[in-house]
């Protein structure tokens, strides 16, 4: 994981979009990490990314209590927020590949308004099949677009990028799972001051409880060993030997 604070990453993306390179952008958060465990391709399209952030609270609240010091966090959500913005000021187009064809829309026209000046270069549904892939990687190129979001579940979106990254034309590139589900208003988003304290998962849970339960019960589990674990282990108490003695 690239722990950069919000600002530099905005950075490295004007570098790629003024012709540096290409930077493709995965989000780190407890559930993807337990499945890129678990998950060989999974974990392979996030090690060849060109930067990983820190998305989710739990791995800032197990940075922490690692003893690191991780940068703010930027929910993906945001960070796609602040690229469009980006965009929208230097002119370039930005391509969205995603969600239902309504969902995709009603993104595309809520971000042209909280970003007055944004092109969007064009908008794909998610629903394709691997027949159609050639399809979409050539829409994508020959739209022109220097930005792309990619609003599909893991790990389909990140070994769709990690594949087709070479053909696909773009800047930067960035996975953001279900946003446009909430850019697009047909999914609430958590209040700011559960936001502010990490607890968005908690509200997606309340919203989906029978699809997401599970998962969350599982993932954080299996998190929670993890850092036990690490904590426990004789490196980790050496570290801490070091660090109290300066």
């Amino acid at each position: 994981m690239d722990l950069l604070a919000p600002a530099d990453l905005l950075q490295r993306a004007q570098a790629a979009s003024d012709g540096g390179t290409p930077l493709r952008i995965e989000g780190l958060n407890v559930a993807k990490l337990i499945d890129a465990r678990a998950q060989a391709p999974l974990r392979a399209a996030l090690d060849e990314a060109e930067l990983v952030h820190l998305d989710g609270s739990g791995i800032s609240i197990g940075l922490r209590w690692m003893g690191g010091e991780p940068p703010p966090r930027r929910a993906g959500i945001d960070l796609m927020q602040d690229l469009c913005m980006q965009a929208a000021q230097s002119g370039e187009g930005v391509y969205l590949l995603g969600a239902r064809p309504a969902v995709v829309a009603a993104a595309a026209g809520r971000l042209r308004a909280a970003a007055p000046g944004l092109r969007i270069a064009g908008t794909r549904d998610g629903y394709f099949d691997e027949a159609e892939v050639p399809q979409v990687v050539a829409a994508i190129r020959d739209s022109g677009a220097r930005y792309l979001f990619v609003g599909i579940s893991s790990p389909k979106k990140e070994l769709f990028l990690q594949r087709h990254w070479s053909d696909l034309g773009v800047a930067v590139a960035m996975g953001v799972g279900g946003s446009f589900d909430v850019l697009s208003g047909m999914l609430p988003r958590a209040p700011l001051w559960m936001q502010r304290f990490g607890l968005e998962w908690l509200f997606r849970l309340a919203l989906e409880p029978r699809r997401l339960g599970w998962r969350y019960v599982r993932t954080n589990f299996l998190y929670l060993l993890l850092l036990l674990r690490a904590r426990l282990s004789p490196r980790y108490r050496a570290c801490a030997v070091v660090r109290n003695a300066a």
